[in-house]
């Protein structure tokens, strides 16, 4: 099979080496630059990247896919399509080929989102960006989607490919609320981008906005994943939390819980809530229930304070200001396993273990 990889770019520079190596398991690698100004594009080229320069104006990330995947040839068997920030764990090629199949039109496999400093998945999910070269196109402006036009999709699944992501802390995302809102214009009905859009508007501490944009989410007819669902009644519960509207926060995340009970997330937010108006027996209720779920579910939705030290940090807090100081050393020696060194954690353990030996 023919497989190449192609991705957009612009003042990539500094990851252009090592994109490149984790990318030449494929054979052939297409780039359209939209603009650099400084050396991506002759680093490309140097390393034997097939590279278009275009300018795409007004920037729509969904046209700037569409150009990067007219560079790929028609005999071309399987498209990766990846970003310059993304690396593919070595050996991805020989599982690909395993895994795709005579009818396969696409490949989804493990995306590891964020990655914390000793390079151990914090967020990841399932990501289907691999895909054949006929039928395919991308749609909106942002959050952009890969859509099929030749009738039904064949999607195999391949956990063992891992692509891995290490974001430019310094890029801007200010183009993205703009393009949002340009995507619920052009599609109203889109759950997915009235979703995002809602969270835009919270990242930026608009909450009244959000909150209006979040229950115009929930009444769309296509918003019927109850994950998505449960995360904007939990983000309606953040806004009304920063608006000090604590009854409001409690509904909306009572709404969550009720919505996805499967999932933690809710639990663990509704915890941080009573933990900030010390409200210590409902925080150790909502961690204990939280920790009663068991199953970590692989979607964008998850929340790394739902399955990081937090809960127990939470508990060993709660359980010292309810007086019970040796439960408080057992669960903050639990979150010291996942934060060694963590200052504050160390200090409350001292301090837990000088009332628990009194």
């Amino acid at each position: 099979m023919k497989i190449c990889v192609y991705a957009i770019a612009k003042n990539e520079e500094k990851f252009v080496h090592r994109w490149v190596e984790s990318m030449k398991e494929a054979d052939e690698i297409y780039v359209l630059d939209t603009g650099s100004c400084d050396s991506t594009v002759s680093l490309l080229e140097e390393a034997g990247v097939h590279v278009k320069v275009e300018v795409i104006d007004p920037w729509r990330f969904d046209v700037a896919r569409n150009k990067s995947l007219e560079l790929v040839p028609e005999d071309c068997d399987i498209c990766v399509c990846t970003d310059l920030d993304e690396v593919l764990v070595p050996g991805w090629r020989e599982k690909l080929e395993k895994a795709w199949g005579s009818d396969t039109t696409r490949c989804q496999y493990t995306y590891h989102w964020s990655l914390d400093e000793k390079d151990h998945p914090v967020v990841s999910f399932f990501l289907n960006q691999v895909h054949g070269r006929e039928g395919y196109h991308w749609t909106h402006p942002v959050h952009e989607v890969l859509e099929y036009t030749l009738g039904e999709e064949v999607v195999v699944s391949c956990p063992d490919i891992i692509l891995k992501h290490y974001p430019d802390s310094q890029k801007s995302r200010s183009s993205y609320l703009p393009l949002l809102e340009l995507s619920v214009k052009e599609d109203p009905e889109d759950d997915r981008n009235m979703h995002y859009l809602g969270r835009e508007y919270m990242y930026y501490k608009m909450w009244e906005k959000s909150i209006e944009t979040l229950k115009k989410h929930l009444t769309l007819k296509r918003a019927v994943w109850k994950d998505e669902r449960a995360a904007s009644m939990r983000f309606i519960g953040r806004c009304y939390k920063n608006l000090e509207q604590y009854d409001e926060a409690r509904h909306w995340y009572d709404l969550a819980i009720q919505e996805a009970p499967h999932l933690r997330d809710a639990f663990v937010e509704k915890a941080l809530l009573e933990y900030e108006l010390n409200n210590y027996d409902k925080v150790e209720d909502l961690c204990f229930q939280a920790l009663e779920i068991k199953s970590h579910e692989q979607t964008y939705i998850n929340e790394p304070f739902s399955w990081d030290s937090t809960v127990y940090d939470l508990l060993s807090i709660s359980a010292y200001h309810l007086g019970r100081f040796s439960q408080a050393v057992y669960f903050v020696d639990i979150a010291l396993t996942y934060l060694p060194e963590d200052v504050r954690l160390l200090n409350n353990r001292r301090i837990f273990k000088e009332k628990e030996s009194h």
